[in-house]
């Protein structure tokens, strides 16, 4: 299977469900639009539905659904220049969620911080951590 031949990295350190959603949606991607960007793009989209990026691995969310804005609304995403995605963290989710995160990440400043500032920094975070693994 193609998919799980070009598993991303943060996948392989996620549960064995997060891999097997990545891996199909990739599969009926690339049959749908040929092998590439847009096949990734869709197999990311299908696992933000049901998972979010804690770190550098992937966690089931605890409610199905879009995780920000852009996943929400289906005409934003066909948009250039439309605002980007939250990274795979689920910024649809509660304060207490994030902040719940932001302290298993020991993200400094947590306490303080809003909605969208959490989201943001949880979204740095795991963007940092993604690069520790892949660098060593």
């Amino acid at each position: 299977m193609p998919g799980r031949e070009s598993l991303p990295d943060t996948l392989r350190r996620s549960p064995r469900k997060a891999r097997d959603t990545w891996a199909e949606a990739h599969d009926s991607a690339v049959k749908t639009y040929g092998e590439g960007e847009r096949a990734h793009r869709v197999a990311y989209a299908a696992l933000k539905r049901t998972y979010e990026k804690v770190g550098d691995r992937w966690e089931r969310k605890e409610r199905r659904g879009a995780s920000d804005a852009r996943a929400a609304d289906p005409r934003a995403r066909l948009k250039r220049g439309s605002r980007g995605t939250a990274g795979g963290v689920d910024a649809n989710a509660s304060k207490e969620h994030l902040y719940a995160r932001a302290r298993e990440l020991d993200v400094p400043g947590r306490s303080t911080m809003t909605k969208p500032q959490l989201v943001k920094a949880l979204e740095k975070e795991s963007r940092r951590r993604t690069r520790r693994p892949r660098a060593s």
